[in-house]
């Protein structure tokens, strides 16, 4: 028989050829641990765990569900240095990435229902597991559901992936649906292809994200918006199954988004692009930093992780013209497997966890599963907090005072364009590439923020910022020098 030990240098094998495939990252991570270290949760070697689902208890403890199915309850995750100790609360269900605590009870959404399961009679174990909604089909593996929080009115919002990936052969695939406290499913938007976190932004808007692949030249992150369409169109034979929402006009393949949205008016563009491989390649559970400054100067900002590439990243959303879009900016590499979920601590950290299938799918980190976390020290990096568009150009904020002089040259900002083929295909390369004139810039009297005006926008595509010129008033260099920008609409005034 081959031991465990053997399985996992085995496995760690596999992967470091996988990550040698997958090519560099930022190469900031020595930088990155300065200021956001990442701390290591033990885990036992008897405790099977493929970290999917994440949910902070209110006593405190870990909520983790599993690739295989069970749900960990752990105690100490939070503690420096964690003193895990884990606990099996249920078992029994099926691939578990999403995971909600309410009102004494868990609930959480596999390939194929929401189930709310609770401990009835207080002895720490599950012994009552009701499904709450089952209104859509499954029949394969590719047909995942991921899920969000409760919502403000208790309701759980879930994201369907399509069927194989590529078609809708069993109902609501490529959909997103609500389903309500009573187990109510109310179909929201189609339009879908491989989803995976979902969840709201500041403004309480939610969002899903979507995978690269046909119809989408990249990852993204989609506005649910209801009765909307978010892109891919197998969906559309799902239409005769919702009263009261007609199906669009079917999209041309070949095409840019911004041209099908003239032509199919339910069109929903993707918020947020994230440039493929630069910044994310699988990109999957995401969260709203909410802390009040315990993570740093990024609160209200969006914190995903990457299933291939073992990084998070940060993304801003703003709503111009009625249509959500914004930026995306790198923030940590050098995490140990593929990252399937994250979640913030009561302390202020962000619990990171995922694992390594090693098949098809190549992954950079290079441990078989993991729980890490990711502490902020308080040291304050040099870092482009958030870029915001304005009528005539981009207003930049940083961490720190910048040099002023250095920013007000023009000649300090680097601004590209591109976007990609909407197409039938398989992802896409960038294309219809532009150099922005930078015309002006004008830093504001405290030295954190610059707005640079520009000769003109190119509608529809990601504005591609590289800032590696830009020093602080203390001659600090930026800690990440990229941010993209994805331009959906131009503020009116």
């Amino acid at each position: 028989m081959v031991g465990h030990r053997t399985i996992s240098v085995l496995a760690a094998l596999t992967s470091v050829l996988q990550a040698e495939e997958l090519g560099e990252m930022w190469g900031t991570a020595a930088e990155e641990a300065k200021y956001y270290p990442i701390v290591n949760v033990p885990i036992p070697a008897t405790v099977p765990m493929r970290p999917g689902g994440l949910e902070v208890l209110p006593d405190g403890r870990l909520a983790v569900g599993t690739r295989r199915g069970d749900i960990y309850f752990i105690k100490g995750v939070f503690d420096s240095p964690p003193q895990p100790d884990y606990h099996l609360f249920a078992s029994g269900q099926d691939e578990i990435f999403s995971l909600a605590w309410k009102d004494g009870a868990m609930t959480t959404t596999s390939f194929g229902e929401v189930s709310r399961i609770s401990d009835l009679d207080g002895d720490g174990v599950a012994d009552r597991f009701e499904t709450l909604a089952n209104n859509w089909g499954y029949a394969e593996g590719h047909e995942f559901a991921f899920a969000s929080k409760h919502d403000p009115e208790g309701n759980i919002w879930v994201a369907l992936g399509l069927s194989g990936s590529y078609e809708s052969h069993s109902l609501f695939r490529g959909w997103a649906v609500k389903v309500t406290p009573d187990g109510e499913m109310i179909p929201v938007c189609s339009g879908l292809r491989s989803p995976g976190g979902v969840g709201a932004n500041a403004q309480g808007a939610m969002f899903a994200i979507e995978s690269q692949g046909p119809w989408n030249g990249c990852c993204s992150l989609k506005h649910l918006k209801p009765g909307g369409f978010l892109g891919h169109p197998a969906s559309y034979n799902w239409y005769p199954f919702v009263p009261g929402m007609k199906e669009p006009v079917k999209p041309n393949s070949d095409s840019r988004i911004h041209i099908e949205r003239k032509r199919v008016k339910e069109f929903v563009p993707p918020a947020v692009r994230f440039p493929y491989m630069k910044m994310g390649r699988s990109i999957s559970g995401f969260r709203l930093n909410q802390t009040g400054g315990k993570f740093g100067l990024f609160e209200n900002q969006i914190f995903l992780g990457d299933y291939t590439l073992s990084i998070v990243i940060r993304a801003t959303t703003e709503e111009i013209n009625g249509v959500w879009q914004g930026a995306c900016y790198p923030f940590r590499e050098g995490l140990a497997s593929g990252i399937m979920n994250v979640e913030f601590s009561p302390k202020g950290q962000l619990i990171v966890g995922g694992f390594t299938t090693n098949t098809q799918w190549p992954v950079r980190g290079t441990e078989p599963f993991a729980i890490q976390r990711i502490d902020w020290n308080g040291v304050t990096p040099f870092e482009i907090k958030e870029i915001n568009i304005k009528k005539n150009g981009f207003l930049i904020t940083f961490t720190k005072p910048v040099d002023p002089q250095i920013a007000g040259n023009t000649e300090s900002y680097t601004i590209t364009t591109y976007t990609h083929i909407y197409h039938a295909g398989y992802g896409s390369p960038e294309v219809d590439q532009t150099t922005s004139h930078v015309t002006k810039a004008v830093p504001a009297s405290d030295g954190l923020s610059v707005m640079v005006l520009l000769k003109k926008f190119e509608k529809g595509h990601i504005h591609d910022f590289d800032l590696g010129k830009m020093k602080s008033n203390t001659g600090e260099p930026l800690l990440h020098t990229k941010a993209y920008y994805t331009v959906n609409e131009i503020p009116l005034n």
